[in-house]
């Protein structure tokens, strides 16, 4: 199982490389692979500004969204002890787009600040949840109906935002609720990683608390980890790493639902994988936009659509052999 947790990743990163570089290299404009690095390493060449201002960019975007989603997927699931707990289903990825929607519908928002409201929304959504699922800790059942729950209710709201604007307002917010990559700058793209790492960084120290929280709270305590303070602390880093990836992209759906399980059957395990995930996300992401931009006979989908036509069916199997188990019980 060891050499699996150590293979895993390894096998991970280089299917990324590979397909960074068809990413990278397929389209109108053809790059060969040799051209590719080339243009990279120095800079210039034929075909320089398309791989470099547009597709690079969006491929560096693409995979920091998914690991971002892939580690808030597999904290929130291995926390709350439940494979619903995904941003996509307790309203974390809703709050996102319905404080985005609100900017750009009513406030006449655009660009960062559209980003800033995004993360504003989903944390005040997490917040409130916790809140109101809170019984002398954080309850995971609790937590994922509410959440579920708020999430119905943010839904409404957005269907009234959308069907009270303008026609042309409404495509431009349903563009961004529907999850969408686009054309980004690298100034989107450092803050977006600078984002990530510093929760990424902050996140080490609480590694090993996860691993011991996933052993029963009173295991736990008496291994020494103080389980509320690790548990809120390890919650507001998922939120802030799905927030983070919602606020450039949109609620890319199902990525952070599906990163940890399918990270936890590679590896072999029932801890959180949360390199394996991260991992696991950015091969989701960047190879869905190579499906929504080049395979899909519609051509260059928001990779959103891409993503939820593959974690709908996981879900419906998840919901269905939960079912069968119960009834067999």
């Amino acid at each position: 199982m060891r050499a699996r947790a150590i293979a895993a990743p390894l096998v991970l990163a280089a299917v990324v490389v590979l397909l960074g570089f068809t990413s990278l290299g397929i389209g109108e404009n053809g790059i060969d692979p040799g051209n590719v690095v080339g243009i990279i390493a120095t800079g210039s060449g034929d075909g320089a500004f398309t791989l470099l201002r547009l597709r690079l960019p969006r491929l560096v975007l693409a995979i920091l969204v998914g690991a971002a989603l892939g580690i808030a997927g597999t904290l929130l699931q291995t926390l709350l002890s439940n494979p619903l707990a995904s941003p996509d289903l307790i309203g974390i990825s809703q709050g996102a787009s319905a404080a985005a929607v609100t900017a750009i519908l009513i406030l006449g928002w655009g660009g960062a600040s559209v980003s800033i409201a995004a993360f504003l929304g989903a944390m005040a959504v997490a917040v409130l949840v916790a809140a109101l699922s809170w019984r002398q800790g954080l309850n995971g059942q609790r937590f994922v109906l509410i959440g579920v729950g708020l999430a119905f209710v943010v839904n409404a709201l957005l269907g009234y935002l959308l069907t009270r604007s303008e026609v042309r307002e409404a495509q431009s917010a349903l563009a961004w609720l529907v999850g969408s990559l686009g054309t980004p700058r690298w100034d989107e793209v450092a803050v977006t990683a600078i984002g990530l790492g510093v929760l990424a960084v902050v996140l080490v120290p609480f590694a090993p608390m996860l691993r011991t929280i996933q052993l029963g709270d009173d295991a736990a305590r008496g291994l020494g980890v103080p389980v509320t303070p690790a548990r809120i602390a390890l919650t507001l880093l998922a939120v802030g790493l799905a927030a983070v990836a919602i606020a450039v992209a949109g609620p890319v759906a199902f990525v952070a639902f599906v990163a940890g399980p399918i990270a936890r059957r590679i590896v072999g395990t029932s801890e959180a994988a949360v390199v394996t995930s991260a991992l696991v996300g950015a091969v989701v992401v960047v190879g869905a936009d190579i499906l929504a931009q080049h395979v899909l006979p519609t051509g260059r989908v928001p990779v959103g659509v891409v993503t939820s036509i593959i974690g709908a069916p996981y879900l419906l199997f998840l919901l269905a052999r939960g079912n069968r188990r119960r009834d067999v019980a």
